[in-house]
Order: structure tokens, then C-alpha cells, then sequence
């Protein structure tokens, strides 16, 4: 049982530390206590409660990130690769949620609800890339059911909002649809993960020191209340935007020349039953030249705390935090001699992305709302409220050649002994969280692995190590793992 406390403490010594309460590190967390049940499993979050940071459903889109409607996975339309492999990753995580939910550990009526996923373009060049992108894809039985028009009628009949009152100005559009698409509430599902098994949860306990010993980590801290420590023989750094510094205090060598740049976002909301009645989709579009990838325009169904909701961005903010509930600070406590020119060299060969983020800051609300009523001509203002979102750290690696990269995705960083992990970088990465932490996993605990886990996680997700998929067993799989989730798609 989770116990959360902000009182002052020398905490007992534990066999593994999570620094962060965030997916991340619920998910793990889930994996350890079912295969060292009597491991001492403690998770440190700054904050007061769990899941409010990228965690929370406010902070994020809520999609389970399939590949299926991100076309920033794809720039090539005749290249499915990354979409392909993030289709994979994807169904991986939710083999290992219905895993728990056939144990008995999760409700999936928590946390995950089905919901197409859908892209909709404009303009001949946009409609000739997206035919041409489902063709390619189709070919993946992951994607088989990816459904293509270029048929404005069918296309209201998919997403009424997007048509409804649209000018007829001859413009192309044309739209893709995957039925097997899903919303996430993972402010709910890391919760839920830390009620599993022997996760002790101290809130309010916010990491200041990471010390390297003979037999392990010695973690230092603050609470309201006084000063922590805890020894501990492994720890993760889940802590989203702080990982890259805390994973600095710790000196891991494998960090040296990382930096990463903040990135803000808000999104409008619209609670009106009457229009929330009329969208069951998450409907992506093509990003602008230069837009980050987090910045792909969409307009999503979202559940959360069991009401429904639409969501539509997200417009790009600007601060140095780098975590929603952070410090302006932040950002500058991350500077390295080691990291400033790589800095420099990543921002000098992404001045469309400067350029981007400029127009966006300096956009005002009428400039906003036009973007909003691009994908849904009939919004009207009085039912639209512009909130902000979470913060993301955008990782910036050091490159041979280019000095400096910015990198999509995460990046798991593993210390040569194997005793300190960490997570950098933003979106997918909760969707892609079980194949993460497997990979952390065989990594960080080699004999654990090679002697009993790898064994034990190829049966709760027996889809871990296959390398090819049949239209056959793709079908079987991808259906089995649904009907385990509750999802009515599965039955039809």
C-alpha cells in the first residue's frame, strides 16, 4: 500500500529509488513490485500529489500515441518505419496495462477510453502526402484498418465539426481514420500503477543530492518540514524536466554535453455538452514549417475524471521552467561548459523552429482562435478557454558531426554499472513507457533479467520479442489486448 506522508526523515534504506512521480516512474515501479515482490520500491515526488506534472491530463493531449494520426513520425510518406515502430511500442505498453487489469491490479474504466484517430489536411500538396501515406502504411498489418477520402461528406459523417459550416472555396482536403485509436488519462493510470504491489510514495519530498557510495546512492532532500535521506542500491530519475539535473548532481559521465531547451504549451478547452456530443476523435493536422514536434495542430475527444471535454492545440508558450510547478531558474541550472555550444549549434540549425516559436508568442487571441476555427469552423468563443499545459524539455545531444542535435522522442540514459538511470527528452514517451523500461530493465539489473525477469515479462507481454508481424496474429493480438481494456472496438 502507498503511503503518502511530507514528514521529515531518515526513510529506511530501499532496494530501489524513483525520483518522480510521474508515469515513468509508476511504471516501473508496477514492474519491479511484481517481479521482486519483496524489494523495497520508493518513489519521491517534490510535488504534494502524484501524476501533476506531464503526467497530468491537463498537461498533455491524453493520446496513446500509436503512430496512427501523427504525421510528424512521417515525413517521407513512402518511410513507415517510425510510425511502425511506435504502432509497436505502443501496443506493448497496453499489453503490459492488460496484464494488470486480467490480475486484477488496473480499471481500465479509470484511465483509457476508445476514440478514432484521424488527420485532416488541406491543399493538393497535403492531400497528394496523405494518400500517399496510408497506401504505405496499410501495407503494416498494425495499420490495416487505416481508412482514407478525400469525400468531404464522408468526412463529416467521421468528424462533424471539422465540415460543418466550412466555405466553399474549392480548396482539396481529405482525411485518414484508424478506428483502433485510444484517449489516455495517465494522470489517473499513474495513480492507479502505485497502488500496485510495495510502492511506498513519499510526496513533498523534493531531491537536492545524489551521492555515489560503495554499495549504492545516498539521496538527499528537502521537505516542508526539514531534511531527508535515503540510501538506496539502484535509482531512476523520472523527473521529466529536472532529470537532466539531477542526473548533472549525480555526475553520470553519459550525460556530459546534454542540454535540453524548455517548451510551453496551452490548449483551448470547450465543456459544452451540445458541441463535446459532436466529436468522438482526435483529429491531427500538418504542423507548420519549423513547428516543434508537440506543436502538431489537433483537435481532440478527451475523458477525464469521467466527463468528456474537447481539446484543441496546442499553441507554443515561452518560460525557463522546466517542469508546469518549477522555477525560473531552471533552465540556467543546466548549463554546463560541456553543453553551451551544443546549445548553440542545435538552435543555429533549427532557426525555422526560432522563427516558429517567435510568431507564436506574438500571436494574439484572434490569431489563436483562427487557428482553432481552421479545424472547426463554427467554434464559437464564449465556449473555448485557453489554459496552459505542461511544460517539456526538449533534449539537445552532443553529435560528432553537427556539434549539436535536437532530438525528438526520449532518451533512456543507463550508467556504465548500471546502478542510475534516467529518462530525458518529452512525447511519446508515456505511450512508449513499457518498451522503456524493459529496455531499463535488462540494462540496469542483467542477471535479474537474464536468470528470471526476462522470462516472467515475455509472459505478461508475449509480444516483447517478435520482429515480425502476420495480418493474422497482429489481428489476434491487437483484439485479445483490447477486450482485456474494455475497449468496445474490440467487439465489433
Amino acid at each position: 500500500m502507498s503511503s503518502h506522508t511530507t514528514a521529515s526523515d531518515h526513510l529506511p534504506d530501499a532496494d530501489v529509488v524513483l525520483i518522480g512521480g510521474g508515469i515513468m516512474s509508476a511504471t516501473l515501479g508496477s514492474m519491479l513490485a511484481q517481479l521482486e515482490p519483496e524489494w523495497r520500491i520508493l518513489m519521491l515526488e517534490r510535488a504534494e500529489s502524484i501524476g501533476g506534472e506531464s503526467s497530468d491530463p491537463w498537461n498533455n493531449a491524453g493520446t496513446g500515441h500509436s503512430g496512427f494520426c501523427e504525421l510528424n513520425y512521417m515525413p517521407d510518406p513512402t518511410d513507415g518505419s517510425k510510425s511502425a515502430s511506435i504502432a509497436g511500442q505502443y501496443h506493448l505498453t497496453r499489453q503490459w496495462w492488460a496484464e494488470l487489469v486480467r490480475r486484477g491490479l488496473l480499471d481500465p474504466e479509470d484511465f483509457i477510453h476508445e476514440t478514432a484517430h484521424m488527420n485532416l489536411v488541406f491543399g493538393a500538396e497535403d492531400v497528394s502526402y496523405l494518400r500517399t501515406r496510408v497506401e504505405t502504411l496499410r501495407a503494416d498489418p498494425l495499420f490495416a484498418e487505416l481508412e482514407y477520402t478525400d469525400d468531404p461528406d464522408t468526412i463529416a459523417e467521421w468528424a462533424p465539426l471539422t465540415m460543418a459550416g466550412r466555405p466553399s472555396t474549392g480548396e482539396p482536403v481529405a482525411a485518414a481514420r484508424h478506428p483502433r485509436g485510444t484517449d489516455v488519462d495517465f494522470g489517473a493510470l499513474t495513480r492507479s500503477l502505485t497502488r500496485i504491489g510495495t510502492t511506498e510514495v513519499r510526496t513533498g519530498h523534493e531531491v537536492t543530492g545524489l551521492d555515489r557510495t560503495d554499495e549504492g546512492w545516498t539521496i538527499t532532500g528537502s521537505t516542508s518540514q526539514g531534511s531527508f535521506t535515503v540510501r538506496a542500491g539502484t535509482v531512476f530519475v523520472g523527473a521529466g524536466g529536472f532529470a537532466l539535473r539531477l542526473l548533472q548532481k549525480a555526475k553520470v559521465p553519459e550525460v556530459r554535453g546534454y542540454a535540453v531547451l524548455p517548451v510551453g504549451a496551452a490548449f483551448y478547452r470547450c465543456s459544452t455538452p451540445s458541441v463535446v456530443a459532436d466529436h468522438d476523435a482526435k483529429v491531427y493536422g500538418q504542423a507548420d514549417v519549423g513547428a516543434p514536434p508537440m506543436s502538431v495542430p489537433h483537435l481532440d475527444r478527451r475523458v477525464v475524471d469521467g466527463k468528456e471535454h474537447l481539446l484543441f492545440g496546442p499553441y507554443a508558450t515561452f518560460s525557463t521552467k522546466l517542469l508546469k510547478h518549477g522555477r525560473l531558474t531552471d533552465f540556467f541550472r543546466t548549463l554546463r561548459p560541456d553543453n553551451l555550444h551544443v546549445i548553440a549549434a542545435a538552435g543555429l540549425q533549427n532557426l525555422s523552429l526560432v522563427s516558429f516559436l517567435m510568431k507564436e508568442l506574438a500571436a494574439g487571441p484572434a490569431k489563436k482562435f483562427a487557428q482553432l476555427q481552421r479545424y472547426y469552423p463554427q467554434a464559437r468563443r464564449n465556449e473555448w478557454t485557453l489554459a496552459p499545459a505542461g511544460q517539456r524539455a526538449q533534449l539537445v545531444t552532443p553529435d560528432s558531426k553537427r556539434i549539436g542535435v535536437l532530438q525528438q522522442g526520449t532518451e533512456l540514459v543507463v550508467s556504465a554499472d548500471g546502478s542510475i538511470a534516467g529518462l530525458l527528452g518529452a512525447s511519446p514517451g508515456a505511450s512508449t513507457a513499457v518498451p522503456i523500461m524493459l529496455n531499463l530493465l535488462q540494462r540496469a539489473f542483467p542477471v535479474q533479467w537474464s536468470e528470471r525477469w526476462s522470462t516472467a515479462m515475455t509472459a505478461a507481454v508475449p509480444d516483447r520479442a517478435r520482429q515480425t508481424w502476420t495480418a493474422e496474429a497482429a489481428a489476434r493480438t491487437v483484439t485479445d489486448t483490447d477486450e482485456a481494456l474494455g475497449l468496445a472496438h474490440a467487439r465489433r
